[in-house]
């Protein structure tokens, strides 16, 4: 009525319970977890080697990876497009690659069915045959790491293409890619082991960081039975396996 002065109701009030619950309603996470508390909580116990609750780091670098999703598979995707074109490793798979597939170029590895994703779990990407090859973004600690991961799954491509392997069903199969790929692509190298992941032995080194990753994969699919079989299987292809560096002349590094 044009004669009512009575003053309007105020809006709702903002208070961080408030904000909270819709950053988790919109984001899909707790945000209580990712604090600078919780960061320095998980520094001490790494540090001074005590215990924490058994979900606080899951929940922390959960909600750390969905918050910086965007950024990461941004940066990935760069990445991504940059090692397909300068990284001579990256360039002479995907060369290799083209060769053996289909003159349509249906095979070839691309920026188009090479993507980066968040992932769970904790692995740094994977491979298929039909979609091609997975990205874990929030997994990589720089390029360098993003490119020995994609060298690995393009060795794998390269092996489908090359020999028909099947590494689903067949773990022998499984166990001689992952053995070629470790090898192959460089992430056991001696400064990757020694400087990322504290392994300090000097002699057979090689040897021992492709033999522990390659009996982890294969432990990991589901016709093995545990990680005695797995290392089991490794062990019988490994003298042929190890020593195939196609289509390398030999260990690129």
């Amino acid at each position: 009525m044009a004669g009512d002065t009575s003053t309007p109701p105020p809006p709702p009030p903002t208070t961080s319970s408030t904000t909270s619950s819709t950053a988790k309603s919109a984001l899909g996470h707790d945000p209580i977890y990712y604090t600078w508390s919780t960061a320095f909580t998980l520094l001490s116990a790494k540090y001074f080697n005590t215990p924490t609750p058994p979900d606080l780091a899951r929940n922390y670098f959960r909600e750390r990876d969905i918050l910086r999703e965007e950024k990461d598979c941004a940066k990935c995707t760069a990445d991504v497009k940059y090692l397909l074109a300068y990284s001579p490793i990256i360039r002479f798979m995907k060369h290799n690659i083209d060769l053996l597939g289909p003159a349509d170029g249906s095979a070839s590895i691309n920026e188009t069915n090479v993507r980066c994703k968040r992932c769970e779990g904790g692995q740094s990407g994977g491979w298929d045959a039909e979609y091609g090859i997975l990205l874990c973004a929030n997994e990589f600690r720089n390029q360098g790491h993003l490119e020995d991961t994609l060298a690995h799954e393009m060795v794998h491509a390269y092996d489908h293409l090359r020999f028909k392997v099947d590494g689903v069903n067949d773990l022998r199969h499984a166990a001689c890619m992952e053995i070629r790929a470790s090898t192959l692509s460089g992430e056991c190298r001696w400064a990757r082991e020694f400087f990322t992941r504290g392994q300090w032995n000097l002699t057979q080194q090689l040897q021992e960081c492709v033999r522990r990753r390659a009996t982890l994969s294969v432990s990991k699919r589901p016709g093995c039975v545990d990680d005695v079989q797995a290392a089991r299987v490794v062990n019988e292809v490994w003298d042929k396996c190890f020593t195939d560096t196609r289509p390398f002349d030999e260990i690129y590094r």
